[in-house]
């Protein structure tokens, strides 16, 4: 992946203190948010690149790493053995932390002698986000990614949550000098449903019962994710009454057979465009 400058993300000095960076951030994520630029590539990519450049910011020690290694900062506890290991073994003493990545290899070991063949080093770790609806997360399925130019198929277990990370071992970047390569990170973003409202495992509908049902009860048939279901009204229900369908809830993310529940809150719906003779045994009801 291309080098790219941190502190330029974010539009900020490197000498920005750690509250210079935060309002930066909170700033560039709210304007590049995807929420607010949906189908935007160039958003998406942008607000990838900030969460990043925040994530190495924000982190003081992280941060010092990569001002003194640059782009190979994730590198730098290796740098410093490899570096401490030379001192030790008599040769130049001098630092290496802002030379080239190969010509540090070369500079150490090339021709020292005292090392056969060169140091493995772990590629670098990649993130993205992966957008599902929520009926894309109730049940498991495949999806295929692209990451850096290569196409991955994955399968999405059911009962994945908004913000949740999953790591993909081994899908990373290329090791260095037959390292092994770095890790994959995808953070799911599960989008708002019109009409199923999820928290946790649990799911909530409003249900919109009409005057006559709501008076005399009866049965209904309501949509939760799995399907519909028959539910039975009692007489009398009352405006805002709410029942619970357990277990019609959002699957337990690789727990089988294990559900939460689907709460249905009753909205009773007024009766209008009356006809003349409606309207009269209504008055004649008020009147009892």
């Amino acid at each position: 992946m291309a080098y790219i400058d941190y502190y330029k993300t974010l539009g900020v000095d490197k000498k920005a203190s750690e509250d210079d960076i935060k309002k930066a951030y909170r700033k560039l994520a709210r304007k590049h948010h995807p929420d607010l630029n949906p189908n935007d590539k160039e958003a998406k990519a942008k607000f990838q690149q900030i969460n990043e450049a925040n994530e190495v910011l924000s982190n003081s020690e992280n941060r010092k790493k990569y001002d003194q290694y640059g782009e190979n900062w994730q590198q730098a506890e290796n740098y410093e053995k490899a570096n401490q290991s030379r001192k030790q073994g008599g040769g130049n003493t001098q630092n290496f932390g802002e030379e080239d990545f190969s010509d540090f290899f070369e500079s150490m070991f090339g021709g020292s002698g005292r090392r056969e063949g060169q140091v493995k080093y772990k590629g670098q770790d990649y993130n993205t986000e992966l957008k599902l609806k929520l009926v894309d997360a109730f049940a498991s399925h495949q999806q295929t990614l692209n990451v850096n130019g290569k196409s991955l198929r994955i399968t999405i277990a059911a009962g994945v949550e908004n913000g949740q990370v999953i790591k993909l071992k081994g899908h990373g970047g290329e090791g260095v000098n037959g390292g092994p390569n770095g890790d994959l990170y995808i953070t799911f973003n599960i989008l708002n449903d019109a009409i199923f409202k999820r928290s946790g495992n649990d799911l909530t509908i409003t249900y919109d019962l009409d005057l006559y049902m709501a008076i005399l009860g009866g049965e209904i048939t309501v949509d939760t994710l799995a399907g519909q279901v028959k539910v039975k009204i009692k007489p009398e229900t009352q405006n805002g009454t709410k029942i619970r369908l357990k277990g019609k809830g959002f699957p337990y993310y690789k727990k089988e057979h294990q559900f939460g529940d689907l709460y249905v809150t009753f909205s009773i719906k007024i009766p209008i465009n009356l006809t003349e003779k409606q309207k009269e045994l209504f008055l004649e009801l008020s009147k009892t």
